[in-house]
């Protein structure tokens, strides 16, 4: 089976990418953050495979990966949990089976960074989880008839704000600024601390989902 992992960012992606190092049928694309950067970026992945069709095995499954926000408070840091609503039961299975737990997905427009907008996504949407490139990678997947499922990991739960307003720092392409990054710190320098401790969830946590991904593209 040929498979094709997205992330929105190469952090999410790191650890994964060690452990699969050498492995021919497993590819890694780098999306972007957001539904427009990732539609764009599976498309053109997408249209290169066609135009490498007699060189390339065909493409069996995207996985569409990642942090994501904890909407449902029983979420922890660095659980791995998998849309409730993958049509394949043998993928399900084999999700389960590597620990991953089965959850509702919202994808959002921004960044859900204070308690006060998870608990209005989650009265108005009903998900236990809040992602930004799903979305647009299954419809894409759809229209070229390739099984889709999205796997993320839990990187910052329902009852934390995040340090910093990181859709304030974002250029327009989504991707973080990091001038306004430095100036929001220099700003307010009592951020650092949770700064880094964010950084340290957010690695444990890919780590937490790379080792999942490796037992699902491993069977």
């Amino acid at each position: 089976m040929s498979t094709l992992i997205c992330f929105a960012l190469k952090e999410e992606a790191a650890p994964f990418r060690k452990m699969v190092a050498g492995r021919n049928e497993v590819s890694i694309l780098i999306v972007g953050i957001g539904r427009e950067n990732a539609e764009r970026s599976i498309r053109s992945f997408l249209a290169g495979q066609t135009r490498l069709a007699g060189t390339l095995a065909p493409l069996d499954l995207v996985l569409t990966c990642g942090f994501a926000g904890g909407l449902n408070t029983d979420l922890k840091i660095g659980e791995v949990v998998f849309d409730r609503s993958t049509l394949n039961p043998q993928l399900s299975t084999r999700l389960t089976a590597a620990g991953a737990k089965p959850a509702t997905f919202f994808c959002a427009d921004r960044i859900a960074t204070t308690v006060a907008e998870k608990k209005q996504l989650r009265a108005e949407t009903g998900a236990d989880v809040v992602e930004m490139e799903s979305a647009a990678i299954h419809a894409v997947c759809r229209e070229h008839e390739i099984s889709c499922a999205t796997v993320r990991v839990i990187s910052d739960t329902a009852n934390e704000d995040l340090p910093l307003d990181f859709n304030a720092l974002a250029k327009p392409d989504k991707s973080l600024d990091f001038g306004k990054l430095f100036l929001a710190i220099a700003k307010s320098p009592g951020k650092i601390g949770a700064l880094m401790q964010l950084q340290k969830k957010t690695s444990f946590a890919a780590k937490q989902m790379a080792e999942v991904l490796v037992k699902i593209t491993s069977i």
